[in-house]
């Protein structure tokens, strides 16, 4: 597995991380996206959550496998939230949102290439982070 983050040097841009992704035959690759300082009331919204699977897929032109599954739970402060399942046909998109911190946690795992700085933005303006992070996998064995 080979793994970029912004600790390793410098992310690649994403013609750049889907050129790789192609010229080396990689399985697949993941996208880890966190973001912080988040607006509280869209990390602590089922609707808005549900929606915002339905859009990125769309956005990052993955099918969707059924409908989004979004819970909320957790015994405490630290982890509760809602959690968030899509199935995509290539994979899967998942993240957590925790409201004690005002924090989200999304990853996108696909063997269908897509933009991996596009779907961190996106995902950061959705959910109103002033923060947002991400890093990349490539995977393979």
């Amino acid at each position: 597995m080979y793994v970029m983050s912004p600790y390793t040097g410098k992310l690649l841009e994403d013609k750049e991380a889907i050129d790789k992704y192609n010229n080396e035959n990689r399985w697949g690759f993941e996208v880890a996206v966190d973001l912080g300082e988040c607006d509280l009331k869209l990390i602590s919204s089922k609707e808005h959550i549900t929606n915002f699977a339905i859009d990125l897929a769309k956005h990052i032109d993955m099918k969707r496998y059924g409908e989004p599954i979004v819970v909320r739970f957790g015994s405490e402060p630290k982890v509760e939230g809602y959690s968030l399942v899509q199935l995509i046909e290539t994979s899967m998109i998942s993240g957590h949102f925790a409201e004690d911190t005002n924090r989200a946690f999304i990853n996108i795992f696909s063997c269908k290439e897509f933009g991996p700085k596009d779907a961190a933005e996106f995902s950061k303006k959705y959910f109103g982070a002033k923060k947002m992070e991400y890093s990349i996998a490539y995977r393979d064995i």
